[in-house]
């Protein structure tokens, strides 16, 4: 160690004795104030300058006119710049303003675009879309420009965004006044809504059985309507061919009236002549006397009496093919009468049994021949049988000619003319329903097309029925859940409150209370520590430059490797005490950065220069230009991975996981405790994690320095031929 100490105050000595060395040696105390210094100045309050930064304005909204006002929030907005000194505002044309941004003559530009007004009125709509304003920026003049600008934008829009904010909740809680003013008077009838919508909730299963029950009855309706339709057609025909058949009877009576009045003096003819003929024959019989008979006239006699009941017989078949054709034609008839055709059906029946009697009084006439001979005693016996067929004969013609000329007759006329009138009457009916069939059938087709209708909204209100269950019972509920939550008479208070006061609070509806508990007044003391430690670091750099880390004196054989490490060792860091002591009293006194704790300021950046020319030291002291290299590029390392100037989080994975390894990282956080203000527990670690470091460096420059420079000392004999190194 006492070698160790020579070296050192050797060292001090030369530099005090050589003019040239001491004025190195004092720039080198001084240049990393100077680097401190210049750079903590530089940013001492960047963001107050911002007045500076020239900005293009570009106005080209054309107004809206919203509910009968006139309204241009680009012309507000411009006014409100020309008030704002926070940026250098220039209002052009928006070819100048993109011209000038070009050129770099402006940082950005800002353009309102024509429909401003028009999207920020769209607010009252149902679909409101939101304005956009356009916003351009020159990236490459600046790297931090474009942020600062960007944060004007951001700041342009966040002003018009609560001034409209602001306004649109005036309006709007005025109109939540005179809604509550509204709710209040109308009161009763939101109650009576609430009774309403429970009691549709309750009725809703009633109500869908009774749409099922209906949609039900609408399609049997359809069903038949749809059958009834389908008959018209069979009606129409039903209707043609009655009409038809009603025409074709009506003359079909009207020729069996005709037959009836030309077969009427006929069948009276016919009737008078068998009357006529049955009286000649009781006449012919009455002038017969068996007691007189001559048997040998018999055969004259049988011979007239056949005569006489074959002209009867004639005439009477007449008058049955008459009846029988007159029974045809009634038969025939669209609405026959039964009993009527009886009556003529038993005047034939006499007709026949009159002639049964004619042909059996023929027959007996025929027995004469057979009994003339034989039974001569039995003739008064034949002749009366004959007189007594002959009178029932008689008798029988009688009646039916009174009865035919009484009855049978006017009967059937009359009933000819009854049927005619029915089927004229039924004609007119069938007229009349078949020119009524053309309004039924439309008012069918009417009645399907609104059956169809209805049919068609029942399945759409059944289907619908779901959705309106699930509706009613969630705006039941709902209401329940507000009756148990909240009171109407409570809403309607808050819906009554001053809109004015509603507006302000929503023009700011959260004020930042900021409480700092390790305030910094400005930018530049906020980043002193990363500058301080970074001039710290360059310092020890400049030393490893200029200064030799090897003694270099007629006898250095004298000295071990481990004397001439601690003894240049002790000189770097003495002149890295002074640089150190220059530095930070410098940031405390020269530029009054704002410092908490000022003294442990001092005393932490001494520890941290001791840590830093110890690892510096070290490098070349083993390794030479080598650890020059080295050291340099740890200065880069620490630069971006120590969080002096992004937090460690935002910083890409690679620095993420270097960090807790760089001496920065302490060095800084340990200066940043005694500008904002002192947590001793993280203080503790940081200084015990520097000490760490310090303390490997000098192990590994106690053990290694010999063993290693007996190859490092061959390459700088080496390069130091090349003419290239010193």
């Amino acid at each position: 160690m006492k070698n160790s100490w020579n070296i050192f105050s050797k060292d001090i000595k030369n530099i005090g004795i050589n003019w040239v060395a001491a004025i190195i040696i004092g720039g080198l105390i001084l240049l990393p104030s100077l680097y401190a210094w210049l750079n903590i100045k530089a940013s001492w309050d960047p963001y107050g300058q911002t007045d500076q930064i020239p900005i293009g304005v570009v106005n080209e909204d054309v107004g809206e006119t919203v509910l009968d006002e006139d309204i241009n929030v680009g012309d507000t907005l411009v006014d409100t710049l020309k008030e704002n000194d926070s940026m250098e505002w220039h209002f052009d044309s928006k070819d100048l303003a993109m011209d000038k941004l070009e050129k770099g003559d402006y940082f950005a530009a800002i353009v309102i675009p024509k429909d401003f007004s028009k999207n920020l009125g769209t607010v009252i709509n149902a679909s409101p879309e939101k304005a956009h304003v356009e916003y351009y920026v020159n990236e490459k003049l600046n790297a931090i420009a474009p942020k600062i600008t960007e944060k004007g934008a951001s700041v342009i829009v966040e002003d018009v965004s609560s001034e409209f904010i602001s306004t649109v909740n005036g309006v709007i809680f005025e109109i939540f006044n005179n809604i509550g003013l509204e709710l209040e008077a109308d009161l009763p009838d939101i109650e009576q809504f609430e009774d309403y919508i429970f009691t549709i909730e309750k009725k809703l299963p009633e109500i869908h059985k009774t749409l099922k029950g209906t949609l039900s009855d609408a399609n049997e309706a359809s069903g038949i309507v749809s059958k009834a339709q389908k008959e018209i057609p069979k009606a129409q025909d039903v209707i043609g061919n009655g009409l038809t058949t009603i025409d074709e009877t009506s003359e079909f009576l009207d020729k069996a009236e005709q037959q009836i009045n030309e077969m009427g003096p006929k069948i009276k003819e016919d009737l008078a002549k068998a009357q006529e003929t049955v009286t000649n024959f009781n006449a012919l019989l009455n002038d017969v006397d068996s007691t007189d008979i001559n048997f040998d006239e018999g055969r004259a006699l049988k011979e007239r009496l056949e005569e006489k009941v074959d002209e009867s017989t004639e005439f009477l078949s007449n008058v049955e093919t008459a009846l029988e054709g007159i029974l045809e034609q009634m038969a025939n008839a669209e609405e026959p009468d039964q009993d009527q055709m009886d009556r003529v059906g038993e005047a034939i029946d006499k007709v026949q049994h009159i002639q049964d009697v004619l042909n059996e009084g023929r027959e007996n006439t025929e027995q004469l021949d057979q009994f003339i001979d034989e039974k001569k005693g039995e003739v008064d016996e034949i002749f009366a049988n004959i007189k007594d067929i002959s009178e029932n004969a008689g008798t029988g013609l009688d009646k039916l000619v009174k009865e035919y000329n009484e009855s049978i007759e006017p009967t059937v006329l009359k009933e000819l003319t009854n049927a005619k009138n029915t089927l004229s009457e039924g004609r007119g009916i069938l007229v009349d329903i078949q020119s009524t069939i053309p309004e039924v059938e439309k008012l069918l087709k009417r009645t399907d097309g609104s059956l169809n209708d209805g049919k068609g909204l029942l399945e759409d209100v059944l289907a619908e029925y779901p959705y309106v269950n699930d509706k009613v019972n969630e705006l039941a509920n709902k209401i329940r859940d507000i009756k148990d939550e909240a009171d109407i008479n409570e809403i309607i208070d808050l819906l009554l409150n001053d809109p004015e006061t509603e507006r302000g609070f929503f023009a700011e509806p959260v004020k930042l209370d900021e409480h700092s508990l390790f305030p910094i007044e400005n930018y530049g003391s906020g980043m002193t520590p990363f500058y301080t430690v970074l001039s710290l670091w360059v310092g020890g750099l400049l030393l490893i430059s200029l200064l030799s880390t090897d003694v270099h004196r007629p006898e250095p054989e004298q000295f071990s490797s481990q004397a001439v490490y601690f003894g240049k060792l002790f000189t770097f860091a003495f002149i890295g005490i002074l640089q150190t002591t220059i530095v930070t009293t410098g940031d405390i006194f020269l530029l009054n950065v704002q410092m908490a704790n000022p003294g442990w300021f001092v005393i932490f950046g001494l520890f941290c220069s001791l840590v830093f020319i110890t690892i510096i030291y070290t490098f070349v002291s083993i390794f030479g230009d080598v650890g020059k290299a080295l050291a340099i590029v740890m200065l880069v390392l620490q630069i971006a991975g120590s969080g002096g100037t992004y937090p460690v989080v935002l910083l890409p994975k690679f620095f993420q996981t270097i960090s807790p390894f760089l001496p920065f990282t302490y060095a800084v956080d340990i200066m940043r405790e005694a500008v904002g203000g002192i947590v001793w527990n993280n203080v503790i670690f940081d200084l015990i994690v520097l000490a760490f470091f310090g303390l490997i460096a000098i192990i590994f420059g106690t053990l290694l320095k010999k063993p290693i420079n007996k190859h490092t000392n061959k390459l700088v004999e080496k390069s130091q031929k090349s003419g290239v190194f010193h």
